[in-house]
């Protein structure tokens, strides 16, 4: 199936409590605690507070009008359709301090586990199938081997876990960030899910991309446009980037005391999109420990979450994870790790013949003429200082440095062996004994 053309099943709006699958008290609790919180009561506002379609809120109000919690307040709002007013009875106010007192959250009705499980299979990450041309132009911007995208594109495909090794500075974050521009096709996030009556909140605009939503032919004779259960967000495919900083913890559930509600930690964010462990190895944990988390939901499609009382339950686990090091597999990992990731692929730094394709697009893009003589020097007389060993960044990083000379001494961008070997200066720092 090619997802950039064909758009994921959106969820369908529920259209009665019962097919809410939510404990019935607490739907009418969190109705409760957002009239409270938002000082709301029109039906209407009601609704697009708590994500539900008008007649489905009709029924949670009504039930709270029959519990004697809210009451109708007897005048019409001329400003909003003639609609009828609502407000807390002092019962209503009570049970809402009450129900806050257990949980400050409020707002969109959380979407249960178990549905959300049905949407993750229609908008899986392994439905994709993407092709050379999609991969090719998402990575326009890279002058790449032919045989890297030979390797790519069935790892991409596969939805299955990456690991890119090799030499620093030769791409592996961009590549990473290339992959998640190839996927373009849109998912729906959950503002939040429930399980076991906890709330989970998933949607973080840090995290998800919100997508521009789809407008009406009003010429049409049936509106289809956003027609969709409005408790989830319609977002790019969802790209968690961590690094160094990354530890076991932040891929537990991280749990509010003070609003007693959870956040869902990085890699439930990133479900039916991609999460880069990028720089492994520099982490405070061993990759080791790190990759023995990745385990059980590498292999099984599954995560285990707990929660504070200890419980444990399952999340779908539907992320292809990319991880990036500048180490050999061999020195980070034991053979029974490497194992469980699927794809192993090494990026190296650029043959001679594609690092001077490298370095004219750049100076293209950037405005600085090529110079045949600063070239020669720079090829047989600063690289045979480094054994010829090229690497991707390194273009960029010299003719930035030469861009910066040009514009301090104030003369027009051009490039010179004397500029060579300024940028070139910059570029390592000479091994020596610092008197202290």
């Amino acid at each position: 199936m090619n997802m950039q053309t064909q758009s994921v099943m959106a969820p369908p709006t529920p259209r009665s409590i019962q097919e809410m699958k939510l404990p019935v008290v607490m739907m009418r609790d969190i109705l409760l605690k957002t009239i409270f919180r938002k000082n709301m009561d029109m039906a209407s506002e009601i609704s697009a507070a708590i994500c539900l379609p008008i007649p489905v809120t009709q029924q949670l109000i009504d039930m709270a009008r029959d519990q004697k919690l809210l009451e109708a307040t007897g005048t019409l709002n001329a400003n909003n359709g003639n609609e009828m007013g609502y407000q807390l009875t002092d019962a209503g106010k009570a049970r809402a301090l009450d129900a806050l007192s257990q949980s400050e959250y409020f707002g969109a009705m959380p979407v249960p586990l178990e549905v959300y499980r049905d949407q993750i299979e229609r908008q899986s990450i392994k439905n994709i199938s993407i092709t050379r041309d999609q991969l090719t132009n998402a990575m326009g911007h890279l002058v790449l081997p032919g045989e890297l995208l030979d390797h790519l594109g069935p790892a991409v495909s596969a939805g299955r876990s990456i690991l890119m090794y090799g030499p620093p500075g030769n791409g592996k974050s961009s590549i990473s960030n290339g992959i998640r521009d190839a996927l373009g096709d849109k998912v729906y996030v959950p503002r939040a899910i429930e399980y076991s009556g906890q709330v989970i909140t998933v949607y973080d605009p840090m995290v998800h991309s919100k997508a521009e939503e789809q407008k009406d032919d009003p010429n049409a004779l049936r509106r289809n446009a956003n027609r969709y259960d409005t408790r989830y967000v319609r977002c790019e495919r969802p790209t968690v980037v961590t690094g160094g900083e990354l530890t076991l913890n932040m891929l537990d559930l991280v749990y509010n005391p003070n609003a007693k509600t959870y956040q869902a930690p990085l890699q439930l964010k990133s479900t039916g999109g991609i999460f880069i462990v990028d720089d492994l190895g520099r982490q405070s944990e061993s990759p080791q420990a790190l990759i023995n988390r990745w385990i059980v939901p590498l292999e099984e499609s599954k995560d285990i979450l707990a929660l504070q009382s200890g419980e444990k339950f399952e999340v779908p686990f539907d992320t292809l994870v990319i991880f990036s090091t500048n180490f050999h597999p061999n020195e980070i990992f034991d053979k029974a790790a490497l194992r469980r990731i699927f794809f192993k692929i090494k990026i190296d730094g650029p043959d001679q013949e594609n690092f001077l394709k490298i370095f004219a697009m750049v100076a293209r893009n950037k405005g600085v003429p090529l110079e045949e003589s600063a070239l020669i020097h720079l090829l047989k007389v600063k690289y045979p200082t480094i054994d010829n060993v090229y690497a991707n960044y390194q273009p960029v990083f010299l003719i930035d440095q030469m861009i910066a000379i040009c514009e301090f001494e104030g003369i027009p961008y051009q490039m010179t062996p004397e500029l060579i070997d300024r940028a070139w200066a910059n570029m390592f720092v000479k091994d020596e004994v610092i008197v202290k």
